[in-house]
């Protein structure tokens, strides 16, 4: 019987020793890179503006994020974005995405660009003051999914509570739209019947955070000793993933955190349906020490399952070039469990550049927002962000945009 237990148990690390083998194998073919873009640049004032076959931009419009799904129903691709109204009389773009942004929808019949605007779909009156429902203002990082023959819609939105909601401190209007960001989703059959205005949508958020801990200048505080949870503050930046094997949905979001000073940190909801409701979970995840009593601060997770690798994967923005090593970018980590993440040997996914046609290589000031299309293998085939070529924040003039960038893979 000793005997026969000590085989088994050979056999068991055996086992999990080719998994790992196998697993670190496939992160030795599992390498991608940027393909060429097809657009040309138009300088128009201080800005540069794109036109050509891999970019979506609109007149007199910031457009932002970009989550790009094929139709079951008629084999078209569909690009969901958020835009705001831009010109002299219309907010900066560090006040426009909160004051009053919209999503919209586009349509082509290749994955790789030559989208064309259908129109704005959810929030239609932009700017205009509007504290109707909990999402009312402004909605924002539209993340599409299909799940069980229907499509889900998720993304953050907001809405000013007003000045006589309970603040510790002093806080804007600005301020207190951004610390009353919240989740939702859109559930609908069909893109024609989205367009329809045939869609259902939670009355009340998806996710709100659990906890409201901030030294000072806080929205709706938590009590003193409230131990933070990782969403914290805020919920934005949704990436929802099946795990086949649990048969679980994970939503994954980013929080704010104070330990001193501000950072970024994300949680996951786990639920039974993509509609939820979802649980939120303790754990912080896609979290790394610098070694120096830092934590390395990330940003918009795009998350997928790998069917053959048995593994999630996550593009993310590397603000400083921490999880690389290198320059900011877009990096990639990886995990068994989705929980645990971890950094691969080469964590690099994208430099923040495009390649143009001709083979230049030009640095962009924002690549943000990473959204990919799969293949029925679950490896990615474009890279659809949020870019601009110069510095955005002060700007008023519509020069942000969605490229679409093809992502080929090394042999």
């Amino acid at each position: 019987m000793n005997d026969l237990f000590v085989m088994n148990m050979k056999r068991k690390i055996l086992f999990v020793c080719l998994a790992f083998l196998a697993l670190l194998q496939g992160w030795a073919q599992h390498t991608w890179q940027a393909g060429p873009v097809n657009l040309e640049l138009i300088q128009r004032g201080n800005s540069e503006f794109p036109s050509g076959f891999s970019a979506f931009s609109l007149k007199n419009r910031f457009i932002w994020c970009g989550s790009a799904i094929q139709a079951e129903e008629d084999g078209k691709y569909y690009l969901f974005y958020s835009a705001m109204k831009s010109g002299p009389k219309y907010p900066r773009f560090i006040d426009a995405w909160l004051l009053g942004s919209m999503i919209g929808v586009a349509v082509s019949y290749s994955p790789y660009g030559g989208y064309k605007d259908i129109g704005i779909v959810y929030n239609k009156d932009g700017y205009r003051p509007d504290s109707c429902s909990w999402d009312a203002q402004s909605v924002h990082n539209p993340h599409i999914k299909r799940y069980n023959g229907k499509y889900y819609l998720y993304y953050c939105a907001t809405v000013d509570p007003g000045g006589n909601a309970h603040v510790k401190g002093k806080l804007s209007r600005r301020d207190r739209l951004q610390q009353n960001q919240k989740l939702g989703v859109l559930c609908f059959n069909s893109i024609k019947e989205l367009l329809e205005g045939k869609f259902s949508c939670n009355e009340q958020p998806l996710l709100a955070p659990r906890t409201r801990v901030k030294p000072d200048n806080v929205l709706e505080p938590s009590p003193e000793g409230t131990v933070t949870k990782p969403d914290n503050l805020i919920l934005v930046n949704p990436a929802v993933v099946y795990h086949p094997l649990k048969k679980k949905y994970y939503l994954y979001f980013k929080g704010n955190v104070y330990d001193p000073t501000w950072r970024g940190v994300h949680g996951v909801a786990i639920a039974d349906a993509p509609e939820g409701p979802f649980i939120v979970q303790d754990d912080y995840v896609f979290e790394f020490e610098t070694g120096d009593n830092q934590k390395l601060n990330a940003e918009d997770p795009f998350v997928w399952y790998h069917r053959k690798d048995n593994c999630f994967y996550a593009v993310f923005k590397d603000f400083t070039g921490g999880f690389t090593k290198g320059e900011p970018g877009l990096a990639i980590m990886y995990a068994e469990d989705g929980i645990h993440w971890k950094l691969p040997e080469h964590s690099l996914f994208m430099n923040k550049e495009i390649i143009l046609k001709n083979g230049e290589r030009l640095e962009v000031d924002r690549l943000e927002r990473p959204q990919l299309l799969l293949d029925e293998n679950d490896e990615p085939i474009v890279l659809y962000s949020a870019c601009s070529i110069t510095s955005l924040n002060m700007k008023q003039d519509g020069s942000s945009f969605n490229i679409q960038i093809p992502i080929l893979r090394n042999k």
